[in-house]
Parts: C-alpha cells; structure tokens; sequence
C-alpha cells in the first residue's frame, strides 16, 4: 500500500493529480490538503510514502515549508509541483531537501515519470534542469582549477599591469583610478590568486594563463 499527499490550494490540481495517480498506481491511498496548516495536520494524522508538494500555497509560500516537513516525517519522498520557472528555482529545492522538482506545465507523462521516479527513492528533474546542474559543476571545476577565472574584468585589467611591473600609481594613472582603488583590487586579487607577495603572483600568472 502506498499512501499519496497531494498539497495544492488549487482543487483542479488536487483533482488532476489524484486521477494520474490512480491510473498509475491503483494500489495508492491518496489524500489531500489546500493549505500549509492543512498539510502538516495531516502529517500528524499518518505516515505518507510521497509527498505532491506546491511551495506556492496558503501558510507557506517558501523552501522553509520543506524543514518544516522533514521534522514531522523524515522519511517522506517529496515531489515539488510548481508554476514557478525550474531555472530558478528547481536546483534551489532540490538543495532544500526535496527529491524531485516537476513544473505544472508539464505533459502527463512527464508527471507519470516524476511520481515514479521519486516513490522509487531515486532523485527527478527534467533535462534542463539537469544540463543547469552539470553547467553549474563544470563551471565551479573551472574555476577551482584556474583561479584566473574568478577575478572581474578590470582586476584581469589590474593583473596585467601588476604583472608587466608597473607600480600602484602607475596603474592608477593608467586606469584613470584612485591610488585607493587600486590597492583595493590588488588585495581582491591577492587573494583570490592565493599569493602574498607580487613574485608569486607572476608565477601563478605564468602557470595558469596558459589554461
């Protein structure tokens, strides 16, 4: 037996859940609430296998709701369903805690897929939100490899010069800075680039500007 929450404040959505999950999984026991007070009121009455969870409804409306949850069944698979833009907040719920994250715009098949995969204890995102995930590691990678790649352009601006030997007013007259500004981005970029001192600096420049 499966036990099924379906939280929407909407009652055709409640409705349109509650029919897929009936064609999938016959053997599931579904319930429902239309508010955040609801919803942890039935939490407390029994222990629920997945949770259909709108983290834009009544008493809620925030990541927070998904602590909130935890505390009362820790072992609960939850499956965001949102309006909101998975590019924006898909990969913030999946770190808050939820096990898959589905927009309402969806086709059923999608749907038929998510519930799935999350009641299978595995995690669910659409392609997209995979790509942004794997763009997101290949991109911290980058930049853990090569720490040229976290400096803004004028300290890329500022670095050059450093390295060419040019003095702090030398490079402030260059670009049209403060002698006060430059020190500032002088120590951003020493310690952005792990150095102390302007030797060190050029050789982390020669080992890393080749990549």
């Amino acid at each position: 037996m499966i036990n099924i929450l379906i939280a929407d404040d909407h009652t055709v959505v409640r409705y349109g859940m509650t029919r897929i999950i009936q064609e999938i999984l016959p053997e599931a026991i579904t319930a429902e609430a239309e508010n955040f007070s609801e919803l942890l009121t039935v939490l407390d009455s029994r222990a629920f296998d997945l949770l259909v969870l709108d983290i834009n409804m009544p008493g809620g409306n925030n990541l927070q709701m998904i602590d909130v949850i935890r505390l009362r069944q820790p072992q609960v698979r939850i499956l965001i369903f949102s309006g909101y833009d998975e590019q924006i907040y898909a990969l913030r719920c999946l770190q808050a805690g939820a096990n898959g994250y589905l927009m309402k715009q969806s086709p059923g098949e999608d749907i038929r897929r998510a519930l799935v995969t999350v009641l299978k204890k595995e995690k669910y995102s659409s392609l997209a939100v995979k790509q942004q995930l794997l763009d997101n590691m290949i991109e911290k990678r980058a930049t853990q490899d090569n720490p040229l790649k976290t400096l803004t352009t004028r300290e890329m601006e500022v670095l050059h010069k450093m390295v060419r030997g040019f003095t702090t007013a030398n490079i402030a007259a260059h670009l049209n800075l403060q002698v006060s500004t430059v020190s500032t981005y002088k120590s951003r970029i020493f310690e952005k680039m792990g150095v102390t001192n302007i030797v060190e600096l050029v050789e982390k420049w020669h080992l890393y500007s080749r990549n």
